[in-house]
């Protein structure tokens, strides 16, 4: 039987969600069943990543960082063409639509990777129902990597037969021993007894680092035993270096860029995500499960569809640097709320977000819409 043959169509020139999504997807697809090739911009990130894995890619110009452009519908339609694929499955690109359709693929998929609020005027008449025949029409299925992402969708018009949620999934992450664990918190100078929070991701406003920095300054003056780590970089870095320098922290490290984030991750007793503009399934949350790190999430986006409160985290009001420091409070001092949160942290990651079924539900739409 010969293979299905997907093409990928990524416009990231930078590694984000959508971009890992696609090396798990190029680590784990069933190499016996599918043919898999890759389309990234010229430059991308992605190209010594896919290299290593030993998936073969395809750099074009004309899709860098734009969702469409007349000149990248046509270096895709003549990519398309000369590759002759059963599927194309595209990440945030309207141009790759619009090309799969010209070229008459068998089958359209795109993928919502992201969590907005809607903008009202989209979700009127006649603009909502505009969008949802264009998207519904240009795509065969849809992949919402949450139902918040699905929600988003569904406001915008399109028809709900489409979408199917498969969550975000990550590999299980490398586990410390404790003896690791100890020398790596020593070097940040934190101590093995140090009840440490980590917020891993992009320093951007709608991220919500100046609430868990506002809430460090509490932490503070009550247990100077809670450290606080901010890892990444971005576009709020000198904001959030001056915040912490005028609150006075002496608790909080902004590490800027790790390269090596599941040491972060394993380091860690719990992880914050205080997200408020974009969310749809955080990674790292992920990733930090898979470790059996309970979090304290706000309840905006994908968030509350990952962590549910009281089982395998905390969820809290968004923009709430006093609810964060409760949160961060009661993780501390409540071992047995603790340990319970731990133990459902892994137990959830092992049968919702692995890598694997993640995969495995990418490739049953590959091949339902064949059949």
């Amino acid at each position: 039987m010969s293979k299905i043959k997907v093409i990928n169509v990524i416009s990231d020139t930078n590694i984000g969600g959508a971009g890992v999504m696609l090396l798990t997807l190029a680590a784990k697809y069933d190499r016996d069943s599918f043919e898999i090739v890759t389309v990234v911009p010229t430059g991308s990130k992605l190209v010594g990543r896919l290299a290593k894995l030993s998936v073969r890619y395809i750099e074009t110009d004309g899709i860098a960082d734009e969702s469409f452009s007349i000149k990248a519908v046509s270096c895709l339609l003549k990519i398309f063409r000369e590759e002759k694929p059963q599927i194309v499955h595209t990440h945030a690109t309207l141009s790759a639509r619009i090309a799969a359709r010209l070229y008459g693929a068998k089958g359209v998929v795109n993928t919502r990777h992201s969590v907005f609020d809607v903008k009202k005027w989209k979700t009127f008449f006649p603009v909502k129902q505009l969008s949802g025949i264009i998207n519904s029409a240009l795509s065969d299925a849809i992949i919402a990597v949450s139902p918040a992402a699905k929600n988003n969708i569904i406001a915008e018009g399109v028809y709900e037969s489409k979408i199917s949620v498969i969550y975000n999934g990550v590999a299980q992450q490398k586990q410390m021993t404790a003896e690791e664990i100890v020398a790596e918190r020593a070097a940040l100078g934190l101590s093995p007894t140090d009840f440490v929070c980590a917020i891993i991701g992009r320093l951007e406003k709608i991220k919500g680092h100046e609430y868990v920095l506002d809430a460090a300054k509490y932490l503070q003056s009550r247990d100077e035993d809670i450290k606080v780590l901010i890892a990444g970089t971005g576009s709020e870095q000198s904001a959030l270096e001056s915040q912490a320098k005028q609150l006075g922290l002496r608790n909080c490290i902004l590490m800027g860029f790790v390269d090596d984030i599941y040491k972060v991750e394993n380091i860690m007793d719990v992880q914050l995500n205080m997200s408020y503009g974009t969310e749809a399934t955080s990674l790292s949350l992920l990733e930090g499960m898979s470790l059996g790190k309970p979090a304290i999430v706000t309840d905006f986006g994908g968030n509350p569809y990952v962590i549910e409160h009281g089982t395998n985290g905390l969820v809290i009001p968004k923009k709430d640097s006093n609810d964060l420091y409760g949160a961060i409070l009661s993780l501390k001092l409540d071992k047995d709320l603790y340990s319970s949160l731990s133990a459902n942290a892994k137990k959830i990651y092992e049968t919702k977000f692995t890598d694997v079924r993640m995969v495995r539900g990418i490739e049953k739409i590959y091949r339902e819409l064949l059949t």
